[in-house]
């Protein structure tokens, strides 16, 4: 077996390949940029090598650097994970020209299933099923609106060496087909190093379900059962899980054996994954296979008790799978739900900076659920401009998948980050939808459910009862502190402007009895003091609950899972005196077009003086690897620039000025 590996990525990914080789024996090398320095994957590493600055093409991508990095610490193989070199045949090739082994599948199966295009050629030859489509270079916008109206619209245009949701945008016109063909061969360059796009018919109310297989050098095949990934947010995944509510055993089956057909037709040696396009009546298609590890891994896992980190070092070794078809079962229910540093509350847009407080829920058997939580990062750390904002991917397992998704609210429940956006209340608000807990998935979800944004859930009765009783709890406990404990025990609470009247007292075992408008609830097993952000009680005896929490100058906000409200606990006249107050005017910015997120500025077409229509572009943003377009939202005339291409911008910062 190999006594060193190097890891040729970064984060989550680097630590996750870390714990394996630990367990395995065997010591890790992990190459790092300027903005990776102290990370924790460098902490945990045996060995580190700087590779150079931030930018990805400078540093995780340049080759040379990897090679040179191999030879300086002795390393016998390297662990690609995912994106970056994963998928690069040349790279591979490199490898093995210098006697080092590569930890995936072989060039050759890159090759032939790695590139989109040529993948769908070789599974039309190999009679697979594919989605309809143009699999050819398309060369220029003119070209690509042709083909887009043969095809039919909507259509998806997609980088050929596309992956992880980047270079990927539907067209519904041919307006949309000449922005999005730009915009997506800029961004496939950028990620990829190479701005090949393809065309393929758009399946509308689709389903995303992709099986894994895993080989090895002595053609054995097996398939480790699919992963639904339906839920996606600009074709990127944000929760999946294993197995799929969709499927039963013949189509099950069917998938898995067209699976492993495929592999073997091109002698795939390591772990990867054949993608299908499901429809609702359990039809499928083949997408694309991924020959690397995939982000969402921890899930099959989690239902199979195999280590594919393990198995793909094993197979680069030239051992033979110890695993038969037969030896497999799936076992209980799995969900990953991808935590972002992302503002969902702004159309989920990037959120960089600084991880001012990350606590995780435990990990282990929680009793009724099981939690796993893959993070690259730590409380304190940054999250770059320059890479993917995955914070952490958190699992929970299940006997079924009621036990799942109930787990997976309760690990969210007991997640706090601050310093930055992030999609915790987001991912919240799925795992509460009546939608997503009946299966009936598609990847039109987020779209369907939350057509004009996500801005949050209103609290159920029961949020209700846990954002009063926490916040009299609270105040209860300050006043004890300040030495001024009240002997009041009527208030009024507001839940944001609604208010109920609250008797507040003790029972004999001194847990909290707040009675909202006449029905009693009590809370016990409180576990908060000040300063703490996360409040913890049970609610009624058998109903543990987290919620976030902050002081706030005259009450506390207070979010549990998707609903948040500021909550006041005030005398009965003090909160009469609320009703009377005005509200607070948004300030007028309908003039300005402000940068949504942080990031740099690729392009403002647009100059002083110059008269713009509604929905004409005025600024190109580039934040995560991923370009996003502005648009104008009525006409006017353009009264200043405030910023030019190359320019860093902030969040809120003005970017046009309309008169």
């Amino acid at each position: 077996m190999f006594d060193k590996i190097l890891i040729a990525n970064r984060g989550e990914i680097a630590v996750r390949v870390i714990k394996t080789c630990r367990r395995m024996g065997i010591k890790t090398v992990v190459v790092y940029s300027d903005a990776d320095a102290g990370s924790l994957a460098c902490e945990m590493a045996d060995e580190t090598v700087h590779i150079g600055p931030s930018p990805a093409a400078q540093s995780y991508l340049i080759q040379d650097k990897i090679v040179d990095a191999v030879k300086q610490t002795g390393a016998q193989a390297v662990h690609p994970g995912f994106g970056f070199l994963s998928e690069n045949a040349g790279f591979a090739r490199r490898l093995k020209a210098e006697g080092i082994a590569f930890i995936g599948p072989n060039p050759e199966a890159i090759d032939a299933m790695g590139d989109k295009i040529t993948s769908k050629k070789f599974a039309a030859e190999a009679g697979v099923s594919t989605v309809p489509g143009h699999m050819g270079l398309i060369e220029t916008p003119d070209e690509a609106v042709k083909i887009a109206r043969e095809i039919g619209y909507p259509v998806m245009i997609k980088a050929s060496a596309g992956g992880g949701g980047k270079g990927i945008r539907v067209a519904h016109s041919d307006d949309d087909m000449t922005e999005g063909f730009a915009a997506v061969k800029a961004e496939a360059l950028n990620a990829f190093g190479d701005d090949r796009v393809f065309l393929e018919k758009f399946i509308v109310d689709p389903r995303h379900i992709e099986i894994q297989v895993l080989g090895d050098k002595h053609g054995n095949v097996i398939h480790l059962f699919e992963r639904e990934c339906s839920i996606q947010r600009r074709n990127q995944k944000v929760i999946e899980e294993a197995p799929s509510p969709l499927l039963d055993e013949a189509t099950r089956a069917a998938m898995g054996a067209q699976a492993v057909a495929l592999a073997k037709a091109v002698n795939y040696d390591s772990a990867g994954t054949v993608e299908f396009v499901a429809g609702q009546d359990k039809s499928f298609y083949f997408l694309e296979m991924n020959t690397r590890l995939q982000v969402e891994h921890p899930v099959t896992e989690l239902i199979t008790g195999v280590d594919l980190v393990e198995q793909m070092i094993r197979s680069a070794w030239g051992e033979q799978l110890a695993i038969r078809q037969d030896d497999l079962s799936i076992n209980g229910w799995a969900i990953e739900s991808r935590i972002y540093a992302e503002d969902p509350y702004r159309g989920f847009l990037p959120s960089i900076g600084r991880l001012v407080r990350y606590e995780q829920p435990e990990e282990g058997d929680q009793g009724d659920y099981t939690v796993r939580n893959d993070s690259g990062v730590r409380e304190g750390d940054e999250i770059s401009m320059f890479y993917d904002p995955m914070i952490a991917k958190l699992c929970a397992w299940g006997e079924t998948r009621d036990d799942a998704v109930r787990g997976m609210a309760r690990a969210l429940e007991d997640t706090h980050l601050s310093g930055l956006g992030h999609n915790v209340p987001f991912l919240a608000a799925v795992m509460d939808q009546e939608r997503f807990q009946s299966g009936q998935l598609s990847t039109s979800y987020i779209k369907d459910e939350f057509p004009e944004g996500f801005h949050g859930l209103a609290p159920t009765p029961e949020q209700v009862k846990i954002l009063i009783a926490s916040a009299v709890a609270m105040n209860e406990v300050i006043a004890e502190q300040d030495g001024d404990p009240s002997e009041r025990t009527d208030w009024t609470v507001l839940v944001d402007k609604t208010a109920y009247e609250v008797e507040v007292g003790y029972d004999e075992a001194e847990d909290l009895i707040v009675a909202i408008d006449g029905e009693e609830v009590s809370l016990s097993e409180i576990d908060w003091r000040p300063g703490l952000s996360l409040f913890k009680a049970v609610l009624d005896d058998d109903d543990a609950f987290t919620a976030e929490v902050k002081r706030a100058a005259d009450g506390f906000d207070i979010r549990h899972r998707a609903a948040k409200a500021r909550v006041r606990v005030l005398r009965p006249d003090v909160a009469h005196l609320y009703a009377l107050l005005p509200e607070k005017q948004a300030a007028d910015t309908s003039k300005l077009v402000l940068s949504p997120m942080p990031g740099l500025v690729v392009d403002i077409p647009v100059v002083e003086g110059q008269e713009v229509k509604s929905g004409e572009t005025v600024a190109i943003i580039e934040a995560m690897k991923m370009q996003n377009i502005l648009k104008a939202e009525r006409e006017g005339k353009v009264k200043a620039v405030k910023a030019k291409a190359g320019d860093p911008v902030a969040a809120d910062d003005v970017l046009v000025e309309f008169e």
